[in-house]
């Protein structure tokens, strides 16, 4: 029972506005992977056409990176204007995994491709997005050599990109979050890469469920069927073997060690049960001595800060990330983006 005096958290009111208006939209998902992965893109693309939202002139370009041992991964390139940037212009370049709870989402869904083509535009760098594999038709531990051959890429291509390999930063949301943590742990391992940032938005980092924060959720989708439908998403990325779950490159959080990993920003959500995941993972990184920020949106949910035209905390959201992503012109890391303490704040 909560305790007394305990208020359960509200959500935003824009949230609940914005969620109303689209509900109309929306078809109900299957419960077959690829069923539920056409429905929810065509939901999408719906939802899309109905706000408006539409890809913005600039340049981009796609290519094949090949995985040893893996399938290859087709990553897109954008540019920050309508022509590619000249080789060797030193731009900034962001690696980025688009969330889906490794079943769903894509490069080619409207809102990730909108979202790419803005982030590219208005922080002024070269944003690469990786088609990382959906599960269940590719398992762990497919889709993190993906992200890393991705990587490896990057650092191979920038200059001839227009970017710069002395200023890469890697990031991703939800499952892409987890992604871009274990990306971040192979290249330790492998090649230590110079990554200036992670930005980890609503980071899923541990597979087991062992941080997942039920509290604030509402009486509408009780903590027990979320679990329940974590638990589903896990078993089809990582497959029927339980102890799957705690490889660090499943569930970062549970690395042996987190010293030497780039400077983080992560985002959480207040009535995300995802929340705790992304917190743990911050103070984790502080312990280990890594520069790490967290700020907890406060009203918002797991899905609510991809929404910044319709939902002023999303907006919010949106200029901190761009602000991260500009600092990244900088000679040097900036003390004050990128050394501040662990923290949790509200927006």
């Amino acid at each position: 029972m909560p305790k007394r005096g305990y208020r359960r958290p509200a959500v935003d009111s824009h949230v609940t506005a914005f969620e109303e208006r689209v509900a109309p939209l929306l078809q109900r998902e299957p419960r077959r992977a690829a069923d539920r992965r056409r429905v929810a893109q065509e939901n999408d693309a719906r939802m899309c056409a109905a706000l408006g939202i539409a890809p913005i002139d600039v340049a981009t370009a796609e290519h094949r990176v090949a995985v040893d041992g893996h399938l290859a991964v087709r990553v897109r390139v954008y540019w920050p204007t309508p022509e590619p940037a000249e080789p060797g212009a030193g731009l900034p370049v962001l690696l980025y995994f688009y969330g889906g709870g490794f079943t769903i989402g894509g490069i080619d869904w409207v809102s990730w491709d909108a979202r790419f083509r803005e982030r590219a535009r208005d922080a002024g760098i070269i944003v690469v997005a990786a088609d990382y594999a959906r599960a269940p038709e590719a398992r762990f531990p497919t889709q993190p050599e993906q992200c890393w051959s991705a990587l490896e890429w990057v650092f191979a291509h920038a200059a001839e990109l227009g970017g710069s390999p002395e200023r890469l930063a890697i990031g991703g949301a939800s499952s892409g979050g987890n992604l871009a943590a274990a990306t971040t742990l192979l290249n330790r391992e492998r090649r230590c890469r110079p990554i200036r940032l992670q930005l980890l938005e609503n980071p899923v980092v541990d597979l087991t469920m062992g941080h997942a924060d039920m509290r604030g959720i509402g009486p509408s989708v009780p903590g027990v069927i979320l679990r329940r439908m974590g638990r589903l998403l896990v078993r089809q990325y990582l497959g029927p073997r339980g102890r799957t779950a705690r490889n660090p490159l499943a569930s970062p959080i549970l690395a042996t060690s987190h010293a030497g990993l780039p400077p983080a920003w992560i985002c959480t959500s207040e009535l995300d049960p995802l929340r705790g995941d992304g917190e743990a993972y911050g103070r984790a990184l502080a312990v280990a001595g890594v520069p790490v920020s967290i700020v907890r949106y406060i009203g918002q949910t797991h899905t609510s800060l991809g929404w910044d035209r319709f939902i002023p905390g999303a907006a919010e959201a949106r200029r901190a990330v761009i602000a991260r992503l500009r600092a990244l012109h900088d000679g040097e890391p900036d003390p004050a983006l990128d050394s501040a303490p662990a923290s949790t704040v509200s927006a």
